[in-house]
């Protein structure tokens, strides 16, 4: 950013709405998350996450006037904050301030108060950032990067306010930026993308933790502690005659190297397995991947990722699947994948419970990403596809040795086939992903593979492992491979948005029960779809009813972490109001075939013997289900 950028602060207008310190509190505190996620923008990259997060909380926390302050009018808000001079005075404050805190060092050095580390807010041993965002919000927030202040400021101004441009200029100009025209024109270049700004991956109001660097800052406190006690022992000595306490004996110096943590660091150790080790392997899972890619010789590339693995920079952004532990490796991790994907340098390793993927630009390492993913006791299907990086609103994978055919299907059309996809050194070409697809979901795309045990579909929730498709009775699950299969998971092919990044190995449909509708409604089907995560614990269980003629099925009940509609404990019970065509109000209600009869209680009673239930009710109404089941145990419903 150059010198002339901003230009120095013009006076006041005293002519203009005189704003008090109680109205600019006001207004700062109803307010302040948009406040905070303009400074957010429009603060210098440069800074760090991190350290953008916490500038941009000062800097807003600063804007309040020292008693009365006179400031120029500016043009009208948006719905909302129209005719608020207390949000226009705290608003100039916050762009001032951000825009100050890009400028170079004035003369002879000097620091600007806006460049200063953040007396307050203050956050120790953690880094907070953002949440991560998909494709589209990375490849946002890249080109904002590479804009100066004042165009950051425009498209903020643009996309946050809702502003046209010759409101811009004005505010612009009373913020002291020189050379607005020129802002406005670079502005220009980066695609009109102001939906995306409502992002969590823009929001330092919705924070991740992660510990900074805990070995420097052990290292740091032995240091601090060792200089104290050095000061105490060296004013205690000038007492003693004769001199100290002897030498320190056995005890290890106090930066001790730890040589099992330099060999996982070392990429000359890296494991990489032969080509053909998988076809002669007693079980097929990543332990048996070879390593692939046009990089996996560039040693420079293998260090520093090892090196961001275990210990990340504030720079690095860093993801984690829940129940994913983000620490470094124990010992020499398996190199999996190293190369080119698209814009990015990519490599993927595994070191027996994760697959961890560091990628950074191709021209440098500022933007550098992280991710990690759980994959324990993955093997056969769970074990044919890593994902190798999205962009675009598409992915790439990478695919196992042994997956021979490699397709793209969309769930919500089962009848439109697969396509084929072009596969290169085991890379896919890119594909749709449902994972960072925002707005209705009017399709749902798939990847489907084959391998020696038969087609299987894998789904893109967001992580680096693709989640296993299947259908059937919980403890018989089969494949989606077969055309009833694939007509099954069509109606709730869109409720798979609700289990995103929470760690999900496998999403199973389950056709429960059927009922005919009262009157001459048809047949409903009862669907159970249920995820199961990595960790084991957390699954996701969801009953969904499709009346016919429906495109998707609507969700009646769900819970999380409970064994029903699982391999341990199939029953399941749910029920849903229902309007007729006649303008009539059902309650329906089913569980699984050894269910023996349901009753409701609470807005109304009834009972029905058998797996369904169906009686008048009003709108609106809310019951509480009761299922036997054939062996007398009795089920609750699902809330």
């Amino acid at each position: 950013m150059q010198s002339q950028d901003v230009a120095p602060r013009p006076s006041s207008s005293p002519a203009g709405p005189v704003v008090d310190v109680e109205q600019a509190e006001a207004a700062l505190v109803e307010h302040y998350p948009r406040l905070v996620r303009l400074a957010y923008l429009v603060l210098p990259p440069s800074l760090g996450r991190s350290r953008r997060v916490l500038t941009a909380h000062a800097l807003t926390q600063r804007a309040l006037p020292r008693g009365k302050s006179a400031t120029p009018v500016i043009p009208a808000q948006s719905a909302g904050r129209d005719g608020d001079p207390g949000y226009t005075f705290v608003r100039q404050q916050v762009l001032r301030a951000a825009l100050e805190a890009g400028l170079p060092l004035g003369r002879r050095g000097r620091l600007r108060r806006a460049q200063l580390p953040p007396l307050l807010p203050q956050v120790w041993g953690l880094r907070l950032f953002p949440r991560s965002g998909g494709a589209d919000e990375l490849a946002l927030d890249q080109r904002l990067s590479a804009l100066s202040g004042p165009a950051r400021a425009v498209y903020a101004l643009r996309g946050l306010e809702q502003l046209p441009d010759g409101e811009v200029h004005r505010i612009l100009t009373a913020a002291g930026v020189a050379d607005v025209d020129a802002a406005l024109r670079e502005a220009d270049d980066v695609p009109a993308q102001y939906g995306l700004l409502a992002s969590p991956e823009f929001d330092p109001c919705s924070l991740q933790a992660r510990p900074t660097d805990l070995m420097r800052r052990r290292q740091h406190t032995k240091a601090a502690l060792a200089a104290a006690a050095a000061i105490a022992v060296c004013g205690a000595l000038v007492a003693l005659p004769g001199g100290g306490w002897g030498p320190d004996g056995a005890a290890a110096p106090v930066y001790a190297q730890n040589p099992a943590a330099e060999a996982a660091l070392d990429p000359g150790r890296l494991l990489k397995v032969a080509p053909s080790a998988w076809k002669t392997a007693s079980r097929t899972d990543f332990s048996v991947w070879p390593a692939r890619g046009d990089l996996t010789g560039d040693t420079a590339l293998l260090r520093r990722a090892l090196a961001v693995w275990a210990r990340p920079g504030e720079t690095v952004r860093v993801s984690a699947t829940l129940g994913t532990p983000s620490g470094g490796p124990a010992g020499p991790p398996q190199l999996l994948y190293a190369g080119t994907v698209d814009n990015a340098r990519v490599v993927i390793l595994y070191d027996g419970l994760r697959i961890t993927r560091y990628a950074e630009p191709k021209d440098g390492t500022q933007g550098a990403a992280l991710d990690f993913a759980r994959a324990d006791g993955a093997s056969g299907t769970e074990a044919d596809a890593v994902v190798l990086g999205r962009a675009d609103g598409n992915v790439r994978y990478l695919t196992a040795p042994w997956v021979t055919q490699v397709a793209e299907r969309d769930l919500m059309k089962p009848a439109a086939g697969a396509m084929d996809l072009t596969v290169t050194d085991s890379v896919t070409s890119p594909m749709a992903s449902p994972a960072t697809k925002a707005g209705p979901c009017t399709s749902w795309n798939a990847l489907q593979v084959t391998d020696d045990t038969g087609t299987h579909v894998l789904t893109d929730l967001g992580e680096l492992v693709p989640a296993r498709l299947t259908v059937g009775h919980p403890g018989k699950e089969r494949e989606v491979s077969g055309a009833q299969a694939l007509h099954a998971w069509a109606p709730y092919a869109c409720s798979l948005g609700a289990v995103r990044s929470q760690g999900v190995r496998s999403v199973n449909a389950w056709e429960y029960a059927e009922q005919q509708l009262p009157g001459t409604g048809g047949t409903a089907d009862w669907v159970c779809t249920r995820a199961e995560t990595w960790r084991g614990g957390g699954a996701r269980v969801l009953a969904q009813f499709h009346t016919p003629g429906g495109t998707y099925g609507a969700v009646a009940a769900k819970a999380e972490d409970v064994p029903a509609c699982g391999p341990r404990d199939p029953q399941v019970l749910a029920g849903v109001l229902w309007k007729s065509q006649g303008g009539t109000w059902y309650l329906l209600a089913a569980g699984g075939k050894d269910t023996a009869s349901i009753r409701a209680t609470g807005g109304l009673t009834a009972d029905a013997d058998g797996q369904v239930l169906a009686v008048r009710a009003r709108q609106g109404l809310r019951a509480q289900l009761k299922g036997t089941l054939d062996d007398g145990r009795t089920i609750g419903g699902l809330h």
